[in-house]
């Protein structure tokens, strides 16, 4: 069974009774879900999944006067709950598994992943938080939240990077995969220095995805779950997946650059598809100053445009 199903069943049968029994006053204020680490909250998780921190549970957010209210309380009656549950269980929790359920207070939650307790309000701060934490803030699934505090802050976070923030991302990576891709891959691969055309490829294909995920605004997740998120974003997610595959698995090296050129002429089409850029060049490293030129916030667009 998916785990985020099984929570959410879980919690419904057990978590949600309690609630209600326990602390009647509070049972409107709580929000209860799963997000944030594990494979289960991005709904890839599978029996490999299932060797820790997996198991029927769910998170209870508060806000920070119900949370010194009640949270110890609350955490009390959580872990009497059924350790096991339609057959699965009980979570097998890893040394770094200990704060995925259970109890938390909302700002401290956020804060744990994006470095703020609420929505950044600046472009500067959202530039460095990392996209990765960005997408484990907001993956999983939200079974109750009738106060709605934590889910006001977790749709403002999807509701995606303001659009400067955007734009910079997306010219940095238009200047990283021209840099490692159209211009170092095919060079290492003629000096026959196998570290840096390892290197190269997938620099080009972590900078190629991660910015197919800019154009679809989604938050670009941990590596071991990008290629798998990749092809179903609905724009460019499954050509561009076919293409990487292409790339990296041609037992042929010389054909490289071609696959490079290739991936390299959808995204400028694309570019050109949504206003971003009307340069004819081929090379991607033309396109990111356009692109930066876009930004209305001047100390953002006069960043150095490789930085994103």
């Amino acid at each position: 069974m998916n785990g985020l199903t099984l929570c959410e069943q879980y919690f419904h049968k057990h978590g949600l009774p309690m609630i209600r029994e326990s602390f009647p006053a509070h049972a409107e204020r709580i929000a209860c879900g799963l997000v944030g680490d594990g494979s289960e909250c991005f709904g890839f998780d599978d029996e490999i999944s299932r060797d820790h921190d997996w198991g029927p549970g769910f998170c209870m957010w508060l806000t920070i006067e119900d949370y010194d209210d009640i949270a110890k309380d609350l955490m009390k009656k959580y872990d009497q709950l059924p350790e096991t549950f339609l057959g699965y269980g009980p979570r097998r929790q890893s040394e770094w598994g200990s704060e995925r359920v259970g109890v938390f207070e909302i700002g401290n939650f956020f804060s744990r992943y994006i470095g703020y307790k609420t929505v950044p309000q600046k472009n500067e701060e959202w530039m460095i938080v990392p996209e990765s934490s960005l997408a484990a803030a907001t993956n999983g699934k939200v079974f109750y939240d009738p106060f709605g505090e934590f889910s006001y802050i977790r749709d403002r976070l999807l509701q995606f990077y303001p659009e400067d923030v955007r734009l910079k991302k997306i010219a940095a990576r238009c200047m990283t995969i021209a840099q490692s891709g159209q211009y170092n891959l095919e060079r290492s691969l003629k000096r026959g220095d196998q570290f840096a055309v390892r290197y190269a490829e997938t620099k080009f294909c972590v900078d190629v995805i991660s910015l197919i995920f800019l154009l679809n605004r989604r938050y670009t997740p941990f590596y071991k779950w990008i290629s798998r998120t990749l092809v179903t974003l609905p724009r460019l997610g499954r050509e561009i997946h076919e293409k990487v595959e292409s790339l990296i698995k041609t037992p042929e090296p010389q054909l490289k650059p071609k696959l490079v050129e290739d991936i390299c002429s959808i995204i400028i089409a694309e570019l050109k598809t949504e206003g971003l850029t009307d340069s004819s060049s081929t090379f991607l490293l033309d396109h990111g100053p356009i692109i930066q030129s876009k930004i209305q916030d001047k100390k953002l667009r006069e960043r150095n445009v490789w930085i994103g």
